[in-house]
């Protein structure tokens, strides 16, 4: 069966004010949850990201909004889509997404990537170090949030961070601890981590991207010795979904128009169209290989435009 995720990137809603923006949030992933979606997710930025918005633009925190929607729903499950891994201290970070489960009685993802955005970790005074060495951080955060997961006490060395004895007690409620999720496409490094140590994958692209990236993911779990099926793959785009083609069509002139993208390119970022016209390319991107799909809609979307992907998308299970 198919995951389906809904990732909410903006809390920019101009008719809700500063004080009930979180009543919006829960109310988004609580209509995500009734429509069928599997999983609920929020950037981890501490500023809007440029693609998306100005850095004015209302941001929250990731984790402090995931706790406060693991109280107002219960099936959903929860993550930062995804967190960048010089932000935290790998053992804190472990910490918090234990915390989560907790919380929300066993649903934490811990959504996790070797992070991107200089400018952003310039602003908060966050080193920003070289790349080989943001996947050797990123590397040592795996083992020890894994660790610390899965065992009360850990002792990990790693080649940037280490923990000696940390204690991570209660111990998260899933059995195995919070699924790990690495979202990336790099082929040498992202992908062989996915295979050594993630239980999910996300991605970008069209089809042809995608399918490629799945081949090499499975190049490197022949490398570990490990099922690629172990692994659920997705896919994040964008949606907009309209009861007809013309709404949807009217919704995707706009959100081009916002951004300023060719026409060339929006075939590759956005799907759009009326509920069969979605389902019809949920299920040509599922065709290529993946586990499942995650989405993302633009900027003001209501708990009505949810509903309706919902139902346009668990119509294919």
């Amino acid at each position: 069966m198919p995951h389906f995720g809904l990732q909410l990137p903006s809390f920019t809603f101009p008719d809700v004010p500063d004080a009930q923006l979180f009543e919006r949030i829960a109310a988004i992933a609580g209509a995500a949850e009734d429509a069928g979606f599997d999983s609920f997710w929020v950037m981890d930025h501490y500023h809007q990201i440029r693609n998306i918005g100005p850095p004015s633009d209302p941001m929250l925190e990731a984790y402090t909004v995931l706790s406060g929607v693991a109280a107002r729903t219960s099936r959903i499950s929860l993550g930062a889509l995804v967190t960048g891994v010089t932000y935290r201290n790998p053992a804190f970070l472990a910490k918090v997404v234990t915390t989560l489960d907790i919380v929300s009685s066993g649903r934490a993802i811990l959504g996790i990537g070797a992070a991107w955005n200089e400018e952003e970790s310039r602003a908060y005074g966050y080193e920003f170090p070289s790349t080989a060495e943001r996947f050797d951080r990123l590397e040592d955060a795996l083992q020890i949030c894994r660790s610390m997961f899965t065992q009360p006490q850990s002792t990990v060395h790693g080649k940037v961070a280490r923990v000696d004895g940390a204690w991570n007690v209660p111990q998260p409620v899933q059995p195995e601890g919070p699924r790990i999720l690495i979202g990336g496409g790099g082929e040498r490094k992202t992908l062989r981590l996915t295979a050594s140590y993630a239980d999910m994958w996300n991605g970008f692209g069209d089809a042809a991207t995608i399918q490629h990236k799945l081949e090499v993911l499975r190049e490197h779990c022949d490398a570990v010795g490990r099922d690629p099926r172990q692994i659920v793959t997705t896919r994040l785009g964008t949606l907009i979904v309209a009861e007809t083609m013309a709404e949807a069509e009217r919704r995707r002139r706009v959100w081009q128009e916002q951004r300023g993208v060719p026409d060339e390119s929006v075939g590759a970022r956005l799907w759009w169209g009326d509920p069969d016209a979605v389902s019809g390319q949920a299920k040509a991107m599922l065709d290529v290989g993946l586990g499942g799909l995650l989405f993302n809609m633009p900027a003001g979307s209501s708990p009505d435009d949810v509903r309706l992907a919902g139902e346009a998308l668990t119509a294919l299970r």
